[in-house]
């Protein structure tokens, strides 16, 4: 754990819990295909976890 990640959403947030949709917005992610990158650490592992289903992850 020492690159970096890719993340885009591939989902719309529509249809989803509010706790996994406020997840999606801490990440940045406005609206779907919007790709950002962060950093390869625990806490950003934890919350793509959480909305695996909505966003496809790259390890760069």
């Amino acid at each position: 754990m020492a690159g970096k990640l890719k993340v885009t959403l591939v989902r719309s947030t529509i249809g989803a819990i509010p706790k996994h949709r406020a997840t999606v917005e801490a990440l940045g992610l406005k609206r779907p295909n919007n790709v950002k990158e962060f950093p390869d650490n625990a806490a950003v592992r934890g919350m793509l976890q959480q909305v695996r289903h909505l966003v496809k992850v790259e390890e760069i």
